[in-house]
């Protein structure tokens, strides 16, 4: 039985949310229509102290949300033309996140749609910024994310994509996806 992941699941450690979030269910309410689609890659933002994180230049307006409690959207624009989906994980004032890189779709999308990165995810879902600080649990949730209890043992890591600009956290392996 399919079941919405509620707010302390995503109050743990950002890397073990962001592995644990491979294999589930991103689900977008859209009227009476669903998109579905299974997550297959995330990265983990950890902290102040994580350089290619948005919270390392500090507590501003596009970065707030990061500091909130966690379980919450933060939807931003990147190159002027994609957004990227972030769920805010940990506790509150320790600014973390997990980026939903990819999902394989499932339902609601036209089988031509790409789904392959992090912009086109949004595109494909439907996700801009009047989706930012939304919750992703409780009933009044229009994006959330479902265990459907399947298990996956062929999880791997990398290095994050994009973030060469952040020194010693370039090379951190806190990408992490499904192998095939």
């Amino acid at each position: 039985m399919p079941k919405k992941l509620p707010q302390n699941f995503y109050q743990s450690d950002t890397l073990k949310v962001a592995r644990e979030l491979l294999g589930k269910y991103l689900i977008r309410k859209i009227g009476s229509k669903k998109i579905i689609g299974q997550i297959i890659e995330t990265e983990a933002y950890c902290g102040p102290n994580d350089l290619a994180s948005h919270a390392s230049c500090g507590r501003t307006a596009r970065t707030e949300i990061m500091f909130g409690p966690a379980g919450y959207l933060y939807v931003y624009m990147i190159y002027g033309m994609y957004y990227c989906l972030n769920i805010v994980t940990e506790e509150k004032d320790n600014p973390s996140a997990v980026l939903i890189r990819a999902v394989k779709p499932v339902a609601g999308l036209d089988s031509k749609i790409k789904t392959d990165g992090p912009g086109k995810l949004c595109r494909a879902f439907k996700i801009d910024k009047k989706q930012n600080n939304t919750k992703v649990f409780g009933k009044e949730a229009e994006i959330w994310i479902e265990d459907w209890q399947e298990k996956t043992n062929k999880i791997k890591s990398s290095p994050r994509i994009g973030v060469d600009y952040a020194q010693e956290y370039r090379d951190k392996p806190w990408r992490f996806y499904i192998e095939d």
